[in-house]
């Protein structure tokens, strides 16, 4: 899938984040089943608390033809593996943001995907500089497996919070926990921080479980 080549490199010391290996190629990994893709029932959702207090919807046409961007970033996975300098294509989360502005007082998102799986992220994170929902990975487009249509990349968060199969995004101005949150791991999910699980938690990290 035009993934980086990175045959003999040896990796630098402190490249990767800690409890992480390198991985070559990309396994799949996911929950549940490849959803079906039916390209004149796709849509691309931002609703809650808005701006303008309405929601915004994109078809997949309009939403082919928002500004694309490539990002180089990491995709790191709470199961221990780490994919170094891969090329991802897309949409940035904040031409999305600019699109459908949130409302003054929202301080997180949720981000659904296919058969009702969300992924809840700090608004802060979420309008990171090098977030994407990405269409494509090494100038090809992604396949079903790894998210086509779209997948979110978060890279300095774990990847369990950038969904594959991305239909939408909630603003919301409270924080509640999505799929995996509510099943033992960590709300917020910093790499570096190797916030895995929800027994590592402090105060003000999150809702209660």
């Amino acid at each position: 899938m035009g993934l980086p080549d990175r045959t003999g490199e040896r990796v630098a010391p402190g490249r990767l984040p800690p409890g992480q290996r390198e991985q070559r190629g990309w396994p799949v990994t996911h929950y549940g089943p490849v959803p079906r893709f039916r390209p004149e029932r796709w849509d691309f959702r931002v609703f809650g608390a808005t701006a303008d207090s309405v929601g915004h919807s994109w078809d997949l046409s309009r939403f082919s033809a928002l500004p694309y961007a490539t990002v180089i970033a990491d995709l790191h996975c709470v199961t221990r593996f780490s994919m170094l300098d891969a090329e991802w294509g897309g949409v940035r989360t904040r031409t999305v943001l600019e699109a459908a502005p949130p409302a003054a007082g929202v301080t997180h998102v949720m981000v659904w995907a296919e058969f009702g799986y969300s992924a809840n992220i700090r608004l802060a994170d979420f309008a990171a500089e090098n977030a994407v929902f990405a269409t494509h990975c090494g100038g090809e487009a992604l396949t079903a497996e790894h998210g086509f249509p779209v997948r979110l990349v978060l890279p300095h968060l774990y990847a369990w919070k950038g969904p594959k199969w991305v239909r939408g995004v909630e603003y919301m101005t409270a924080d509640r926990r999505g799929f995996w949150e509510e099943r033992g791991y960590h709300n917020i999910g910093e790499v570096r921080a190797e916030q895995r699980h929800s027994y590592q938690e402090e105060p003000g990290d999150g809702p209660e479980l």
